[in-house]
This record gives C-alpha cells, structure tokens and sequence, in this order.
C-alpha cells in the first residue's frame, strides 16, 4: 500500500524523469534529425513535449558528450550554437529507429 508521500501520480512522475534523463541522448539526437537545434530549443522541447524542466547543465553536458563521439557538430553564430546531426549521428539515430523492438519503445514513450 503506498503512503499518503508516495502516491501513484508521484511514483509515475519519477519514472518519467528517470527515462527522460536516461534517454535524453536519444530525444537529443531524434530532434536533430528534424532539424538544427541550440541547447536552449531542446530544454524548451522536452520541457512542452513532458512537461519536464530539464536543466541547462544536463542538455549542455549531453550535448558536449554526443560531440566528444561525433555524433552532433555544434556551429556558433554570434549569439548561440545550434547542433545538427554528423553523418555519424545520422545512422546511429536511423540504426536504433529502424531495429523494430526499439522503434516500438521509442514511438510510444515519445507520444506522451
């Protein structure tokens, strides 16, 4: 039986953030493939999409990471970068869409 603290809406807003953070990598490089993206786009979209405030530490290390493996290319103007997927992020994100199991995951957490 779960206490009065821990209610169902609570339980299940964890699990979410839990699986946003966990797969903010993957969110990451599916918004890139639609199209180019700062830091600030992406807090923005995760934060409309599940109503989750990402922090602005969290985004920028994942996208420093995905950087560091090649995956996203970051491109500075005078005010913001805006990331866009590499030729190696592009299969990587085409690989994990298209392997039919996780496809499956992916599509029905993203409709949420």
């Amino acid at each position: 039986m779960l206490t009065k603290e821990e209610s169902a809406g609570s339980i299940v807003k964890r699990m979410r953030e839990r699986l946003i953070k966990n797969f903010l990598d993957v969110l990451i490089l599916i918004e890139l493939k639609n199209e180019p993206l700062s830091g600030y786009d992406i807090i923005t979209h995760v934060n409309n999409k599940f109503h989750f405030l990402v922090s602005a530490g969290t985004v920028y290390t994942m996208l420093y990471s995905l950087e560091r493996k090649g995956l996203v290319r970051g491109i500075a103007n005078s005010r913001k970068t805006t990331y866009t997927l590499t030729k190696k992020g592009t299969l990587m994100i085409e690989v994990i869409l298209n392997e039919p199991y996780i496809k499956e995951c992916i599509t029905s957490f993203l409709k949420y």
